[in-house]
């Protein structure tokens, strides 16, 4: 099928924060990265003393009352949507509208209002913010995006589905712009990931990330099949769930190399890949 090209991609992560923190440590200042509006300061947390890290993202502090009750994870969702456009070089009037596809993916985001929700710790817990939906529901009101929508749950076999339906979406006319968003974050359930400390690369690296795709003239093709082997991934350490592949295409725009890229990932025995030979993109990386 035809490739998108890529107009932007906005990406906060936990260990680009930590990074800031550290400069800021040192005598710099964190606030020389870009691309990380309404966000201040950084958490890394420590599940045990075997050194399992969480590198955490901070809840942004965005202003209006709509957003006092907003969860962790919405508030990030919205944030990354923002770097999106700052790497896009756009304003908001660019995705705003029935033309815009939103596609949103996540594995484990939703975990933490729902625990909220369920043990009522620290405050009010609103039933509806722990739908998954919530989410995607917010960046729509936020940016007035009502196109064509669609919710994937699952790893990063999930999150290379959802380029591909956007490059459907594309191909067929469907839509204009189409964005895939995809937020990850572990704080709140860090007991219950330490409990399973072998099914996961640690650290875990809390990430958001918003995907801005339009319609190019490259090739794509995807496959999926179901095995016991591990998938190649990203050659760093860590684990992103939904939102690695994003990551890992933000560090292929870095390095500003041609030719194709291919994603991969895998997710309880699921093994995807995604060949990507787009027509022309951002050659840098992202804002963020």
């Amino acid at each position: 099928m035809r490739a998108p090209a890529i107009r932007g991609l906005g990406i906060l992560t936990g260990e680009e924060a930590k990074s800031a923190t550290a400069k800021s440590a040192d005598g710099g200042s964190a606030g020389a990265i870009s691309g990380l509006p309404h966000m201040e300061g950084l958490k890394k947390q420590t599940v045990d003393r075997k050194s399992l890290e969480i590198l955490t993202l901070p809840r942004p502090d965005r202003p209006g009352d709509r957003f006092r009750r907003a969860t962790r994870e919405c508030l990030l969702a919205l944030a990354a949507v923002d770097a999106m456009l700052e790497d896009g070089k756009a304003s908001r009037e660019a995705i705003v509208g029935e033309r815009t596809a939103l596609l949103y993916v996540t594995a484990a985001a939703y975990g933490a209002s729902n625990r909220a929700f369920i043990e009522r710790r620290g405050g009010v817990m609103h039933f509806a913010y722990t739908a998954p939906a919530v989410v995607p529901a917010e960046v729509a009101i936020e940016f007035g995006v009502a196109g064509p929508y669609g919710i994937l749950i699952g790893g990063a076999p999930a999150t290379l589905r959802a380029i591909e339906q956007a490059a459907r979406l594309l191909e067929a006319g469907t839509c204009d712009p189409a964005l895939v968003l995809a937020v990850e974050i572990f704080e709140e359930c860090a007991d219950l990931y330490a409990r399973h400390r072998r099914s996961y690369r640690w650290p875990l690296v809390e990430t958001a990330a918003c995907l801005w795709l339009e319609r190019g003239a490259g090739v794509l093709s995807f496959e999926s099949a179901r095995d016991g082997r591990r998938a190649a991934g990203a050659a760093e350490p860590g684990e992103r769930f939904a939102a690695g592949p994003l990551a890992d295409l933000r560090d292929w725009r870095a390095r500003a190399t041609a030719g194709p890229v291919e994603l991969s990932g895998r997710w309880r025995g699921e093994h995807a890949r995604l060949l990507w030979s787009p027509e022309k993109s951002h050659a840098r990386g992202s804002a963020a």
